[in-house]
């Protein structure tokens, strides 16, 4: 399975009706989807009547967006920390699963503000606690904690990033509209996970690297023993999906 085709199940999995249905209205806006991978929710925004343009830095992903033929719709790639200074002002921004790979949130999000109307909005959805899945062994709780925090001091990553966007967003100089949890059957549940949903954990297990560089020995243990722990009929999810809405002055003044 392709990494475009992988994520394109994973999206099933969020209740993104209810996301999309907390936007401003769409029609007739220019949306900037920050980090679109392969195109899948940029379909939904221009389903919606927004013209979209898409950037993410995986040219494989954009090719996937591109064969789409989305009308109203262009995919580009670009360094989601530096935009291109001919990227068009828009009306709103979407960003989802993305904002947890800039630690220091609050300066990215100064950058893309620059690039909306006055009153524009900008949504994010980010997951928080990553790993607080249970039952787990406390070795297993304590190499993932230390995991995280190490990716966090590195400025790799942050696995809990979810709590964090509404103090990012009033930092970057956006008012906070709206801010909720939405049920995710991947992430944020509980009950034992689907057999696609273990698949999928197992895949994304595969692609973590570094966290197979981290634990070293340990890595098949601690792997074998979360996806026990999700398939265990008393799992517990502490894992959240939270979005979060933000407005930029109407003033029309350039968030600090």
């Amino acid at each position: 399975m392709g990494l475009a085709e992988e994520y394109r199940r994973q999206r099933a999995w969020l209740s993104w009706p209810q996301t999309l249905a907390a936007l401003p209205p769409l029609a007739g806006s220019t949306v900037l989807d920050l980090g679109c991978g392969a195109g899948d929710l940029s379909a939904e925004l221009v389903a919606r009547g927004a013209r979209v343009l898409g950037i993410d830095g995986n040219e494989e992903l954009l090719g996937a967006a591109r064969t789409r033929g989305l009308p109203g719709a262009e995919f580009r790639c670009a360094d989601l920390r530096s935009l291109p200074d001919d990227t068009p002002r828009s009306d709103g921004i979407w960003c989802s699963f993305v904002a947890a790979y800039f630690p220091e949130l609050e300066a990215v999000l100064r950058s893309w503000s620059r690039f909306l109307v006055p009153g524009g909005w900008i949504a994010l959805v980010e997951m928080d606690d990553f790993f607080a899945h249970e039952p787990v062994r406390e070795r297993t709780r304590e190499l993932l904690a230390a995991y995280v925090e190490d990716a966090r001091r590195a400025g790799r990553y942050d696995f809990r990033m979810g709590r964090r966007l509404e103090e990012a967003l009033v930092e970057a100089g956006l008012a906070v509209h709206q801010s909720f949890s939405v049920p995710d059957l991947e992430l944020a549940f509980d009950g034992p996970a689907r057999p696609d949903v273990l698949e999928a954990w197992r895949l994304r297990f595969e692609r973590m690297g570094l966290l197979r560089s981290f634990c070293g020995d340990e890595r098949a243990e601690l792997v074998a023993d979360f996806l026990q722990a999700l398939a265990h009929p008393e799992h517990r999810s502490g894992c959240r999906v939270r979005v979060v809405i933000g407005r930029r002055s109407d003033r029309g003044q350039t968030p600090r």
